[in-house]
């Protein structure tokens, strides 16, 4: 195998500054976040005694540039620090971190200086939302961007043709856990029945490749006198607008419908299959995607994966999945089963990662009761 390392370049228009990169994805463990590393490469004859810095920027995008309003952009900095690289504030060799920078000041002389970010803990990850095809301008997205730029102070206009930017994308590895097998069941008690219904729905595994089919089995025990049909089996994609307020948005990303009844008295033991896909979401507008670099292909986007201490201070966009089944009727039954999408750092793609608790909605003569959990599995509907 050759250990040749793809080296991202890109230079300013007037070729002052330019900025070299060994990757553009940042990954968050969960437990830590790799951080941001590179070389800057200066032309000391063109900044013309200007001062080199180097801004690393998290950026929400939540409106298109066409829709701004006297000036007043729909954009927000999440996160944003600059550090000055030229001239040096401390010494080089103690501002090197990495051998991939060694490597670069070796190669590209005297007029090249490394630079070191971190990321905060309560930084969301890339994630964009899929415009409709109509839709003009930027996107609404979390993005991330590395921008080198020569001024006499970093707090001056910058010039564009002393100035470059790079794209880079904050991505999250969910830790695989494969001794937990989801599973939800809850029993529920009609009006007018002496017996319960009990349902429990089950998953093969807890992770899953993207375009691996998830099987989900539903056993259902229907002791009671009233007949369950038309089962509706879907994935929920849930996006949260974390921002001034906190927005919802749900999308279902695979859906099945069938005519299955379960007559009073009888079982149902049944496995159904569901694939989300970004293939057949294509045209749909909001569905929420991982950020993706220019030219290049992306999914589905993966759940955000927050520790408790920081969920009430993350902005942005927050994601999350899950499964419904639904029956219709004059009655109505839910289990609920949440679950997370998530890539996994074994290269081989992304994974659908489940964890299940149990959901049950009743709603008689207009009132609506919900015991405790989460995930919409079965929607039950009972006449």
């Amino acid at each position: 195998m050759s250990n040749k390392h793809v080296i991202f370049k890109k230079l300013s228009r007037d070729k002052s500054v330019g900025v070299y990169m060994a990757k553009r994805d940042f990954v968050d463990h969960f437990d830590s976040i790799d951080p941001v590393d590179g070389v800057v490469v200066i032309d000391p004859v063109l900044i013309k005694g200007k001062k080199v810095f180097v801004m690393l920027s998290c950026t929400f995008r939540y409106g298109r540039d066409d829709m701004d309003v006297m000036g007043v952009a729909f954009r927000r900095d999440i996160f944003l620090t600059t550090r000055q690289v030229y001239p040096e504030l401390q010494d080089k060799e103690r501002s090197i971190h990495t051998k991939i920078q060694e490597k670069l000041l070796r190669k590209l002389g005297n007029n090249a200086f490394p630079f070191f970010f971190e990321f905060p803990d309560n930084l969301p990850c890339s994630v964009c939302l899929q415009p409709a095809p109509s839709d003009v301008g930027k996107r609404c997205a979390v993005e991330f961007e590395v921008k080198v730029f020569c001024s006499d102070n970093q707090d001056d206009k910058i010039e564009k043709r002393s100035s470059v930017r790079l794209a880079i994308r904050k991505i999250q590895y969910a830790p695989e856990d494969r001794k937990i097998i989801p599973s939800a069941e809850t029993t529920f008690e009609f009006l007018m029945s002496d017996k319960p219904l009990h349902m429990q729905v089950s998953l093969e595994k807890e992770t899953y490749y993207h375009g691996e089919p998830i099987k989900v089995s539903v056993d259902i025990d229907n002791s009671s006198n009233r007949s369950l049909k038309d089962i509706t089996v879907a994935v929920e994609q849930i996006t949260n607008v974390v921002l001034y307020s906190n927005d919802k948005y749900v999308k279902a990303v695979a859906l099945e419908e069938t005519l299955d009844v379960v007559p009073p008295a009888t079982i149902l033991k049944k496995e159904y299959t569901l694939i989300p896909l970004l293939a057949v979401n294509k045209e749909r507008r909001g569905i929420a995607l991982d950020g993706k670099l220019k030219h290049e292909d992306t999914n589905l986007a993966s759940s955000s994966i927050v520790s408790p201490g920081l969920k009430t201070k993350r902005t942005g966009l927050l994601l999350s999945y899950s499964l419904e089944e639904e029956r219709r009727g004059t009655e109505s039954t839910l289990l609920e089963v949440q679950c997370k999408v998530s890539t996994v750092s074994d290269g081989l793609g992304c994974h659908v990662i489940c964890w299940c608790w149990s959901t049950v909605f009743s709603e008689v003569q207009g009132q609506r009761s919900r015991l405790p959990g989460c995930f919409r599995a079965l929607h039950a509907s009972c006449c």
